[in-house]
């Protein structure tokens, strides 16, 4: 479809505005090719013919739908409009501070402190792909660190922007980021010292200006070095361009550097009496500018600070006092009053005196040539006096030299203090450097700083060139040549051979070189000769270069001068011979230190140290000038940024009255000239600028396919086949091996296919639904219409007379009907008489024949039957048979009611003896309830009368229980006895053998002997015939030798595999056994015994936790039994709080001899251990699923909620049965349950671990849904919900509703909820305030920033709407934190809960190799 085609009615264009640069305007009649009026209405309503050129119509706005991308380069129109709409929405609705375009991060700086930099949102960006997280300085940091591991090639961060606009925060943030992600293990604290470097270097070199209260007045390549873990092992810092010019002078509002105002406001403190300090106002050199202080800064406060990061970085207080000496030295020398003695001569007042003391220098000397200076000529030497401006300009020129050299020794120092041992691996460099600068005047300053910018803008273009063309070739699409913005000719009018630089230093050669001079060289070798430049037409003292961003005018005044950068020598001199050490040695030839800028930089070195240019500085014209020694560095900066793999941000300034969120068009749009932004959309909008993959294609426009198409399986065949089928023209769009890459203005046309099919299904379910109901309520109407009707009709027919006539025939019926009914009765009731008469007689003349063999059958059974029955006297049966033949009722009726008292046995023998009962099932039937009575209340009886058996069973086997336990007792004292007996046997043998060698008494101790050992063996028998025989019985102990232990704990706790202990054995078997060793030890009251076992014991727990700390059931299995272990020394300690649920056998198994409530201790803090290391295994296990299954998975049908995402894309591709689901989070819940359960994990214990699983995945989904626009819709918020629901079913199946998890998902469930609910009118913000409860304020007004309708049907929240609710929630008192903390552990608690398992029952399977020990 051709461009202009779009510029068709109700489409909107964007038109100039010289307030707003941009303004937008509806299109009220169809443009046609040839026309020179474009018909327009503004948004304020007024009707306009805008003037047009067919070849070049205003640019179009894109659909809103694509406003407030998180990627410029998703636009379908790229044009400077959209990129300033886009920007001013983001920043201004929805209070987002970063976009990306393409490659560059756009950063506008919001003036206030917001919560988005915290170690949560750190931690979430960690390990992210840069296209999956809403843009983020973290995001281009995290992006490079990957680039780096992955890679193994060197990074750099490219942070520009004019002052004011936020670099130096920028790069604070992403050496932050470094800091905290890849954090190291040694003690060295290099991360700290790192980001202290900071502050230092911002007091030192950072001042307020009118635009920037801490503007960093130098360049800065700070160089992160890495090993091979990529963990930080040290860093190296270069600067550029110091404006020595602010020490000695500073505009109106501004001030000079920081140092200077902490060291004056900290003068009363005692260190610094010697100085000679006061206030700022009391120098010259700081209160120029007319401010001595910043609005809610306390110069005071950052002077600890920096005294604080002095010392972090090892830089002792005499160092620091060195320092503060020469600074102060400076703002004296400041104060030195140069007075004028005619017209050529000039003298000093007393307030050298001090200067000289601080630095210990010949007062007399320093006064001399301040007001002289020497000329030497071939023959003679002259002392010539200065006048006044000249000696001002000396002095001035001498404390820029010093500050000059103070501020590159403590880079140099603070570069020694990050110094690291060995060899670096890789490197991040993070560039923080002065953005393109126009000023209403611009010197010397600016010129190098825009000619810097130049170089850096060349190195961008060249790159974004190389990355478009590997994008194009990594998808197979034809690559044509793209024009793009080459900046080389500006740079050739700069630095090439007799361009501008070169002109300057032959004037600076020559000896009465003037500015005005060199002027006017320009102007004979450039102007008319060269379209860059140009000369102004109202002034001879300044020229024009046509830079890439802007024409700047330079004022050649100050060039000259600020080029040379001299120090008349004799100063030098001077300074040399100083006694203070460290003045003397900042201007030696060769001094000891070195400074960053003094060598070459190899790109590939450890640590590259660079030797500074103007520390070499001679004080004569000829010497190396200050823009070579720049145009070096710049060109070694080149080098390295060309070696390394670049990464953009650009930093904007919304405005010059530093207000938040206040965009200002103007300067935006000037600053993203600057920038390169507009650069970077102009070469994407020449060739395919939007770029879809296949699964975003297919999921957003699946809608305009047809039946045929989406039968098709193969996604990529179905994206080409729609294609060709909806854009004829088969160049505006190209197919990829991954991608779709489309034109310019494409996907708004596919956008708006879609609208236009949606709304037209919307019509016709609208068409449907207003049918239906209108319908619905014409039957409502129908219907109570008949009815009214009936009604009325009713009661028209309704009369006096016709009420009479109808009493009368109601009457008349009402008697006819009674006569025929009672005739018929009687008719019924005779012959119902009859045949009962006849029946009642044929039946008892029948029964009572056959009476009589049923008596004799009773009298040959009767007696047999009631000697079965002696037990029941009252089971008589009485002889009235031939009753009831007289009765009208049946032998079974009859039966039953003389029998139901009796044995049911003897009613059931009758039944079968019953001739009737087998041949009248009619009335087996009917009595059939009545047996059914007679059987329960038999059952009910016998149910008692064993349950009384039961009972006095269980008390005769209690009794006989205790008999045996008493048997067993008296067997023990007999076993007792005749060890005893034994004992003394053998005494008696001894003495018998000593007493028959003295043959005295020989037969008197035999026969005593013989005695003894009658009695002892009748004992015996007596013991066994009165003992019963009985098993042997286990008192709960494991017998074990000390030298076992090891062996004990290699193969129950080192070598235990928990699958193989798990299946068919008690909970915590091992612990079981552990603690039946206890119990032997205590048993034996060997203190030394149970001490080692049990220390032994707990280093095994320790030494297998350590070796499988990543193994979940191995920890699940040991945390089982680390818990069941410290509840047996509860249990059997003998306390009476743990002695309560025990039986009265557990209470004989306690300890008897010692107190283990130490160890108890120490178990307990080994069972948290374990149960962290638990938590976070689970945790690790389970992170990488939850965001794609919470919140990327998409299992409801028709809610895809896909859109554009530019240049920064989402991995994706065809098949997608790799990522993960809500079915894998539910499946990994799942496994750790039953892993856990079959541990034998105590259930509240596993409540607990469930909890915090639960707070993890609402967490993690919570904190990537604030950092996640495009997942703020209300088709998000449902998919959000179904995914909840999920997890409470689960929930629900494993019984574990009382374990509060469901609690912890209650805040993702209302940013759900707040993503569905409607967001309109006051009633709307004030049931959000009611509802979000679990929310804080900052996340709620968060969640309405960033929604983002998914279709043009949805509305966008406004501004007033949050402000509104943020209204609402001012009272509200919580925490100003955005994200969830992801590390938090709730508190653990084991209960105490004591085993149900006897330890004399507990038996030891082979399988644990423990046959050394004995059961006891």
């Amino acid at each position: 479809m051709a461009l202009a085609e779009l510029y068709t009615q109700y489409n909107r264009v964007w038109i100039p505005d010289n307030e707003e640069v941009w303004q937008s305007a509806e299109i009220t009649k169809n443009y046609k090719a040839g026309d020179r009026f474009l018909h327009v209405q503004l948004e304020d309503g007024t009707e306009l013919n805008y003037p047009v050129d067919p070849a070049a119509l205003p640019p179009l706005r894109n659909p809103d739908i694509l406003v407030g991308e998180n990627d410029l380069t998703a636009l379908s129109y790229l044009h400077e409009p959209a990129v300033l709409h886009n920007l001013k929405v983001r920043f201004v609705e929805s209070k987002l501070i970063y976009t990306y375009s393409g490659i560059i991060l756009v950063a506008i700086n919001p003036y206030k402190q917001l919560p988005i930099y915290g170690d949560a949102i750190i931690h979430a960006y960690s390990g992210q792909n840069m296209g999956d997280m809403d843009p983020h300085i973290f995001a281009v940091a995290e992006e490079a660190y990957k680039q780096m591991a992955r890679n193994n090639k060197n990074q750099s961060i490219i942070v520009s922007g004019e002052s004011g606009a936020g670099k130096t925060v920028s790069a604070r943030y992403t050496m932050r980021y470094f800091a905290t992600v890849s954090k190291s293990s040694s003690n060295a604290h290099v991360e700290d010292k790192v980001l202290a470097s900071n502050p230092i270097t911002e007091a030192v070199g950072n001042a307020k200006t009118t635009r920037n209260d801490n503007s960093s007045r130098f360049g800065k390549y700070t160089e992160i070095s890495f090993d091979q873990r990529y963990q930080i092992i040290g860093a190296n810092m270069r600067t550029y361009l110091l404006e020595k010019s602010r020490v000695v002078f500073q505009s109106e509002n501004e001030r000079n550097y920081h140092i200077f105002y902490q060291l004056c406001a900290s003068a009363v403190q005692p260190e610094f009496k010697h100085l000679k300090l006061g206030s700022a106002e009391e120098f010259n050199y700081t209160r120029m500018g007319g401010c001595t202080e910043i609005e809610g800064v306390d110069d005071r406060e950052n002077m600890v600070e920096t005294q604080k990061t002095f010392g972090l970085l090892g830089l002792k207080a005499d160092f620091q006092m060195d320092v503060f000496k020469m600074l102060a030295a400076i703002l004296h020398l400041g104060n030195v009053g140069i007075t004028a003695v005619g017209d050529d001569r000039s003298s000093i007042n007393k307030h050298l005196n001090i200067f000289c003391e601080l630095l210990d220098l010949n007062c007399d000397k320093m006064a001399q040539w301040l007001c002289h200076r020497k000329i030497i000529t071939t023959s003679e030497t002259v002392i010539k006096p200065m006048t006044r401006t000249q000696a001002v300009n000396a002095r001035d020129a001498l404390a820029k030299k010093i500050y000059s050299h103070l501020f590159d020794f403590i880079v140099e120092r603070i570069n020694q203090a990050l110094q690291f041992p060995g060899k670096q691996h890789t490197f991040i460099g993070v560039l923080d450097i002065y953005g393109f600068e126009t000023f209403d005047v611009n010197s010397f300053e600016q010129f190098c700083i825009n000619y810097a910018n130049e170089k850096l803008q060349q190195q961008f273009n060249l790159h974004v060139f190389k990355l478009e063309q590997e994008e194009y070739m990594k998808e197979d699409i034809p690559w044509t040549l793209i024009d793009f913005y080459d900046n080389q000719p500006v740079i050739d009018l700069i630095e090439a051979k007799m361009g501008i630089l070169e002109l300057l230093d032959e004037e600076c050669l020559l000896p009465h070189g003037t500015d005005e001079n060199w002027l006017q060289k320009l102007y004979n070798n450039f102007v008319n000769k060269n379209a860059l430049f140009e000369k102004p037409r109202m002034s001879n003292t300044s020229f024009i270069i046509q830079h890439f961003a802007d024409k700047v005018e330079y004022k050649c005044e100050g060039f000259l001068e600020k080029n040379r950068d001299t120090v008349h020598e004799v100063l030098i001199e001077i300074l040399k011979e100083s006694k203070f050490h460290l003045c003397a040695n900042f201007f030696q030839d060769n001094p000891e230190s070195v400074s960053p800028f003094s060598s070459t930089i190899s790109i590939k070195s450890a640590r590259p140290v660079i030797k500074s240019p103007n520390k070499q500085l001679r004080m004569t014209v000829g010497n190396k000038v200050l823009h070579k020694r720049f145009r070096s560095s710049l060109s070694l900066l080149m080098m390295t940024l060309n070696a390394t793999t670049p990464h953009y941000v650009r930093c904007i300034k919304p405005n010059d009255e530093k207000l938040p969120f206040e965009f200002d068009s103007k300067r935006v749009a000037q600053q993203l000239r600057a920038c390169g932004v507009l650069e970077t959309i102009r070469i994407s909008a020449q060739s395919y600028p939007s770029r879809w993959t296949y699964i975003e294609f297919f999921s957003r426009y699946s809608i305009l396919m047809t039946q045929q198409e989406l039968s098709l399986n193969d996604k990529k065949q179905i994206c080409k086949i729609v294609l060709q089928r909806l854009i004829q023209d088969h160049n505006q769009y190209q197919f990829g091996r991954t991608k779709i890459f489309f034109r310019a203005g494409q996907v708004a046309y596919l956008e708006k296919l879609r609208s236009d099919k949606l709304r037209h299904a919307c019509i016709m379910i609208q068409k449907s639904v207003r049918g239906w109901l209108q319908r619905k309520k014409f039957l409502r109407i129908k219907q109570a219409a008949i009815l009214i009707q009936q009604y009325f009709r009713g009661q028209q027919a309704i009369t006096a007379r016709n009420l009479k006539e109808t009493w009368a025939a109601i009457t008349i019926q009402k008697y006819c009907r009674g006569y025929l009914v009672r005739r018929l009765c009687q008719l019924i009731h005779v012959a119902a008489v009859t045949i009962q008469a006849y029946t009642r007689g044929f039946l008892a003349r029948k029964k009572y024949r056959k009476v009589q063999p049923f008596k004799n059958f009773i009298s040959v059974t009767g007696n047999s039957y009631w000697c079965i029955r002696k037990t029941r006297d009252k089971a008589m049966i009485p002889n009235t048979l031939s009753f009831a033949c007289l009765v009208p009722m049946s032998s079974t009726l009859f039966l039953y009611c003389y029998f139901k008292n009796a044995d049911i046995t003897l009613f059931s023998l009758y039944i079968k003896l019953d001739p009737w009962h087998g041949g009248c099932t009619t009335s087996a039937m009917f009595f059939l309830p009545f047996f059914n009575r007679v059987l329960e209340s038999h059952f009910q009886s016998q149910k008692e009368v064993y349950e009384k058996e039961i009972e006095g069973l269980n008390f005769k086997v209690e009794h006989l229980s205790q008999d045996i336990n008493h048997l067993q007792k008296l067997f023990r004292e007999e076993n007792d006895i005749n060890d005893g007996i034994r004992l003394e046997v053998s005494r008696l043998t001894s003495e018998n053998l000593v007493r028959s060698k003295c043959g005295k008494g020989k037969y008197v101790f035999v026969t005593y002997l013989a005695i003894y050992l009658l009695v002892t063996v009748c004992l015996c028998l007596t013991a066994e015939a009165h003992a019963p025989a009985l098993s042997k019985e286990y008192v709960g102990m494991m017998e074990y030798k000390k030298e076992d232990e090891d062996r004990i704990i290699q193969n129950l706790i080192l070598d235990l595999k928990p699958r193989g202990v798990v299946v068919n054995m008690i909970p915590g078997l091992p612990a079981h056994i552990l603690f039946m060793c206890v119990r032997y030890a205590d048993y034996l009251n060997d203190a030394d015994m149970l001490k080692s076992f049990m220390n032994v014991t707990i280093d095994g727990i320790k030494q297998v936790v350590k070796e499988h700390s990543e193994d979940f059931e191995m920890l699940s299995f040991w945390l089982s039994n680390t818990y069941y272990f410290l509840n047996c020394l509860k249990q059997y300690s003998g306390e009476e709080e743990f002695m309560k649920g025990n039986t009265p056998r557990q209470n004989k198994n306690c300890l008897k001899h010692f107190d283990l409530s130490e160890y108890r201790q120490i178990l307990s803090d080994l069972a948290i251990r374990i149960y962290h290391q638990f938590i976070i295994v689970m945790e690790n296990n389970i992170q990488p699923m939850i965001v794609p299954g919470m919140l990327e998975y998409e299992s409801l049908q028709g809610i895809s909620g896909l859109k554009p995402t530019g240049f920064r894309k989402r991995s994706s591709s065809i098949d997608d049965t790799d990522t993960y689901t809500m079915t894998s989070i539910l499946q990994q819940l799942s496994y750790f349950y039953s892993t856990m359960c079959q541990n034998g994990l105590d259930s509240e214990l596993l409540k607990q671990a469930v909890k915090q699983l639960f707070f993890l995945i609402g967490a993690i989904t919570l904190n990537s849904l604030f950092l996640r626009k495009d997942m703020c819709s209300c088709r998000k918020g449902m998919q959000i919900r179904c995914n909840i629901s999920f997890l409470e079913e689960w929930l629900k199946d494993k019984n574990l509703q009382n374990s509060s998890a469901k609690e912890t998902l209650e805040p993702l469930s209302q940013a759900a909820w707040l993503l569905q609910v409607k967001k309109i009118t006051d009633d709307d913000a004030k049931e959000i305030c009611e509802h979000c409860t679990s929310l804080s304020t900052v996340q709620i007004v968060k969640i309405l920033n960033s929604y983002t309708p998914i279709d043009d049907f949805e509305k966008r929240v406004t501004p007033s709407f949050v402000r509104k609710v943020q209204a609402m929630l001012n009272n509200r008192e919580d925490a100003p934190q955005l994200m969830l903390d992801t590390k938090y552990l709730f508190q653990v608690t084991f209960p105490f809960t004591p085993s149900p398992h006897a330890l004399e029952m507990i038996q030891v399977p082979s399988s644990f190799k423990l046959g050394f020990l004995t059961r006891v």
